[in-house]
């Protein structure tokens, strides 16, 4: 008999056990690239479901590492937007991520306007891999006719690029009314967005057009000497402009999330990272 206190406190411990996986909060994606389309997905939900992770969705898009999105061949870009399209009406936790290349002029309108019209509602640009300046004016053309069209524009912001995170202001206050995303907040640079609450205070300006990823600069951040300044810095972005983004495969949602739970945030501030902000921003179903 003197055992039955022990094991009465094992089964309690695994209920309590339980009952945090069960509470913890869903997480959306919205950084995951599917270079093979079916095949990725199947991986990326695996993984996922290995984990333990609830996944209420994930933002997929078909370009990225050497498959990438380049300028002169609007033909096959069109195709492959037509492939994550597919994929998002098979799976309704798929948001469909399309692309075009701002130097393809008026076929690159024409696509995001096709997209668009076929409920795509957010592109993925990236200066670096698809070789473009931020500050060309076919930029700017561009992301101003997605939003016209209502379709946010996710724009890597890991500061590869010098003044990758000053064009990218530049952008996103010349073109007020688009939505944008900047991944990877600016990497370890981000102490430049500490700028965005004294840029609200100009008359005109609130900059509530810019939301931001924390894809791969998680990693880095999470018990590093840096980590108060970047809660600093998301907190002064304001925690309700802050999703959540792994970039798989090169990093796993996992891996993602371990780093992120690492962070002193309250549990109030993490759950609108992991899926509060995103469900407002794309209207997405709870799971």
């Amino acid at each position: 008999m003197r055992y039955l206190p022990l094991i009465c406190l094992s089964l309690l411990l695994s209920v309590s056990n339980a009952s945090a996986q069960v509470a913890s909060p869903p997480v959306f994606d919205v950084h995951v690239h599917l270079r093979d389309g079916e095949t990725s997905l199947r991986a990326f939900e695996a993984d996922t479901r290995s984990a333990g992770i609830e996944l209420a969705g994930l933002g997929a898009m078909w370009f990225g590492g050497p498959h990438q999105a380049l300028a002169g061949n609007p033909a096959d870009i069109r195709v492959r937007n037509d492939g994550v399209i597919a994929l998002a009406e098979r799976h309704p936790r798929v948001v469909a991520i399309g692309t075009v290349h701002p130097y393809d002029g008026q076929a690159a309108l024409d696509e995001l306007e096709r997209i668009a019209s076929q409920g795509v509602k957010l592109i993925k640009l990236h200066a670096h891999t698809q070789r473009f300046d931020v500050a060309d004016p076919r930029v700017l053309a561009l992301v101003r006719k997605a939003g016209e069209l209502d379709v946010a524009v996710l724009m890597d912001n890991a500061n590869i690029v010098a003044g990758d995170s000053e064009n990218l202001f530049n952008l996103a206050l010349r073109a007020r009314d688009t939505t944008f995303i900047f991944a990877h907040v600016g990497g370890l640079n981000f102490r430049f967005w500490n700028i965005l609450p004294l840029a609200r205070t100009a008359d005109g300006i609130d900059m509530d057009n810019v939301y931001f990823d924390i894809s791969a600069t998680v990693l880095l951040m999470a018990d590093s000497p840096l980590e108060d300044e970047f809660l600093w810095t998301l907190r002064n972005i304001g925690i309700d402009r802050v999703i959540l983004g792994s970039d798989h495969p090169q990093i796993s949602l996992a891996r993602t999330l371990e780093a992120f739970e690492r962070l002193d945030l309250s549990d109030e501030e993490k759950a609108a990272i992991r899926f509060g902000n995103a469900r407002r921003l794309f209207g997405l179903d709870a799971p």
